[in-house]
């Protein structure tokens, strides 16, 4: 049985220790997240640098909502409604490209890569006063773009984006500052995967440090990193996890690296003396401590709520389907300024997040596994009591922190999960 939307007790489906499994397979719950967290908040939509060239494009996904990025003659960037605005006609089924116009297939309407009408066949018969300006692309209400990631919100109105994004803006931050330019470069093509799992999945797995040393087990023998003891708080890894609040969330493994005392050690332990280049540009812009400091720390492993993975030298993102699929984009993080680097990072994407990889293949089964069991309703609720009573705030940053397989994680997202839909549903039970 399903519920409306403003029906739904969130309050009794999520509790600090435990979230009721009709979250992950309810039609009507997640109908109700298209709406309040995907088309009424912020979600992460792309990178300026997919679109550097003046008429570029780049085709995309807002929850159910397509929209194009674009690149203007003025050097701006956009982000139209992908949706003609004569019949409703889907405009352009590129999946990215250059072009000066797009041209509706169905009756010839043409529009400006900044979304204004350029003409239509046969104009004479709209009729006197007809004013071309009135039917141009709709624009999305709002973007926010830091670092150059794209991020937007359907919503006219609501949490500005520097609320939305708060102090974990220094986690993209963290992956810029790996350049010796201060910019990625995520244009080298985004591969998909489509999961049959609830699209809740991806971001509780991409900071839980507590599947590795099962899940994963194998690339933890192929490194070695099972006898080093990684991924174990017993075995003495200081690696943590963090709420950034807003739900974005983080697993830190730069107390580990530190612990190592060798740079590189996200890098597959490569040898600075391997990356000449890399380390002059980076010590001639930001010297030779900083510089010591950025490769020994690494880039983050990180979700920006809700669709954003910011996983070390790759970036992933997805859009929901159903309640029971999702679909999964990843590329490389390529550095800009940073041929020795990204040559290498190329290759070990394909190692991570391939389709014959050690990782994103390991979690795309285990997540549809997770919705086959769901979908039996019995037993009824998900544990999520891991490390709640070891939590604390860490006193150099203020944020709740915790053991690196503890569940702080997962808790994080539930509850910000919880206040975005609860207040929805209040709204939609008054009728504002």
């Amino acid at each position: 049985m399903t519920a409306k939307m403003d029906t739904v007790s969130y309050e009794n489906l999520i509790h600090r220790e435990k979230v009721h499994g009709s979250l992950y397979t309810d039609p009507a719950i997640f109908q109700a997240e298209m709406e309040t967290i995907f088309h009424n908040g912020w979600v992460f939509v792309g990178h300026t640098s997919e679109v550097p060239k003046a008429g570029d494009f780049s085709r995309r996904q807002i929850g159910k909502q397509p929209v194009l990025i674009t690149r203007d003659r003025d050097n701006n960037v956009n982000l139209l409604l992908n949706r003609c605005t004569h019949r409703g006609n889907l405009l352009c089924n590129r999946t990215n490209g250059n072009a000066s116009t797009f041209t509706c297939p169905y009756h010839g309407w043409s529009f400006g890569v900044d979304g204004e009408m350029r003409g239509m066949p046969m104009l004479q018969a709209m009729g006197e006063g007809f004013d071309k300006a009135e039917l141009g692309l709709a624009h999305v209400p709002r973007v926010g773009i830091h670092r150059g990631f794209i991020f937007a919100s359907l919503a006219s109105e609501g949490e500005s984006f520097e609320e939305y994004l708060g102090d974990a803006k220094v986690l993209l931050d963290r992956s810029a500052d790996l350049s010796p330019e201060g910019e990625v470069d995520l244009s080298a093509g985004w591969l998909k995967h489509r999961f049959k799992a609830n699209w809740k999945m991806l971001p509780e797995n991409n900071t839980d440090g507590y599947h590795v040393g099962s899940t994963h087990s194998s690339m933890l023998m192929a490194t070695g990193s099972a006898n080093s003891g990684a991924f174990n708080d017993e075995m003495g890894d200081p690696s943590v996890i963090r709420d950034w609040g807003g739900g974005h969330t983080e697993l830190d493994f730069a107390p580990r690296y530190r612990m190592s005392g060798r740079p590189f050690q996200w890098f597959g332990g490569t040898r600075k003396s391997k990356l000449p280049k890399y380390m002059a540009a980076m010590e001639a812009a930001y010297g030779k401590e900083e510089t010591e400091e950025r490769v020994l720390a690494g880039p983050p492993h990180a979700i920006i709520f809700p669709n954003l993975f910011l996983a070390e030298l790759n970036i992933t993102y997805f859009y929901p389907v159903s309640t029971n699929e999702v679909i999964q984009y990843y590329t490389p993080l390529l550095l800009k300024g940073a041929p020795e680097v990204n040559k290498r990072a190329m290759r070990q994407t394909e190692g991570a997040m391939g389709p014959g990889s050690f990782l994103l293949p390991e979690d795309a089964s285990m997540a549809e596994r997770n919705q086959l069991g769901l979908e039996a309703l019995t037993p009824e609720w998900m544990d999520l009591r891991r490390g709640l009573h070891r939590e604390h705030i860490d006193e150099e940053n203020g944020l709740l922190t915790s053991s690196v397989s503890d569940e702080t994680t997962n808790r994080a997202f539930w509850s910000h999960y919880l206040t975005m839909m609860s207040k929805a549903s209040s709204r939609a039970g008054s009728g504002c």
